[in-house]
């Protein structure tokens, strides 16, 4: 065996939240975690200016109540200088720990610049839209990559089910196409298991599976747009951050739908949100591993997600565009797009047999 591969077989990293609270009036809870969590004199919380307006504020007032020395920084995008930007305050601050409040963008820059400072990271998201609110891994822009890269796991996840059902609707629908994706990603790991002895963890893995698996059981309960769907939702995505922990990588996560997802992105830049792109991926990609694309198709119909290029706001070459390039994205990660190498006339027939378009 290669000795690299040994040694990370041997020593695995699990890096896992210590506190999650997840229901209506979460929020409340802020100063009593951040106390039981050792924090008790400085903060530094990291928002948009519509996030820190729906939960940021609160949270401002909440641990100034409690005492605390809290300051603020607004960010509205995800780049890598509003990464060093947060960077610079945290280095002049030294908060005992970071908030990072809103959806990915505000989360991510709050995960990845905390990560560089070596400070503690609490998430607490105000949408649903994707499982960056529990997970390692930030998702930033001008890097040379155009997928997320290992930052550090939230030591506490404070999730108001009140705060994310103010939220649109389609940010819960590209939630649940994000943890349906985790269908194909796990067949991904273990084909590249099989097929390239990669590591692959089965506690990881299930966990992905399973969250998935109940997304899809209950997109009835999902459909009615009621709190209780929106939990269910949030643990899903909670789970699914878990278990990237678990693995050390995206990879139970994150397999050739998200590639074709980070492609159409790519090609056809903000017409659709990535859960959304994941979950049309995930109906090519379960055809590809011959494995439940229809029950995939209907349950992101019944949640009335987006099922076609044109949902999307793509046109057919663009798919097959992505799908081309898809493989080529993350040619590290071994996935069915490698293993079945499509042809111009392989990808066509794909998008037509599942009804991409």
């Amino acid at each position: 065996m290669n000795p690299v591969i040994d040694l990370y077989l041997k020593h695995h990293h699990m890096q896992l939240p210590r506190e999650v609270i997840v229901g209506n009036g979460a929020l409340e809870r802020v100063p009593e975690i951040s106390r039981k969590l050792g924090f008790r004199n400085s903060a530094l919380i990291i928002a948009g200016k519509k996030t820190y307006d729906i939960a940021g504020k609160t949270v401002k007032e909440l641990l100034e109540d409690d005492k605390m020395e809290v300051n603020t920084l607004l960010v509205e995008t995800a780049t890598i200088m509003d990464v060093e930007t947060a960077e610079e305050k945290i280095r002049i601050l030294r908060p005992q720990v970071v908030f990072g409040v809103g959806g990915g963008t505000k989360i991510d820059v709050a995960k990845c610049s905390s990560a560089h400072q070596e400070t503690p990271f609490i998430s607490i998201p105000t949408t649903a839209s994707h499982d960056g609110i529990a997970s390692p891994l930030s998702s930033i822009k001008g890097l040379d990559k155009p997928f997320s890269v290992m930052s550090q796991a939230p030591i506490a996840i404070i999730a108001d089910t009140n705060i994310i059902m103010q939220a649109p609707w389609r940010f819960i629908i590209s939630g649940c196409g994000d943890v349906i994706a985790k269908l194909t990603a796990v067949r991904d790991w273990k084909l590249a298991h099989a097929e390239k002895n990669e590591y692959y963890g089965t506690y990881a893995a299930s966990l992905a599976l399973m969250s998935a698996k109940l997304i899809m059981e209950s997109a009835d309960l999902i459909k009615q747009e009621t709190e209780e769907g929106a939990r269910v939702l949030l643990e899903a995505l909670i789970s699914c951050g878990v278990s990237m922990s678990i693995a050390g990588s995206s990879r139970p996560c994150s397999g050739s739908e998200h590639v074709f997802s980070h492609a159409l992105e790519f090609i056809r830049p903000n017409h659709s949100m990535h859960g959304e792109r994941c979950g049309v991926g995930t109906i090519m990609m379960a055809n590809l591993h011959k494995t439940r694309w229809n029950d995939v198709r209907a349950t992101l119909e019944k949640l009335g997600a987006p099922t076609t290029a044109s949902d999307l706001g793509a046109a057919e070459e663009d798919v097959v565009k992505a799908l081309e390039m898809a493989a080529t994205i993350r040619p590290e990660r071994y996935t069915i797009l490698n293993k079945m190498d499509l042809g111009a006339q392989d990808r066509e027939k794909l998008v037509k047999a599942t009804g991409v378009v």
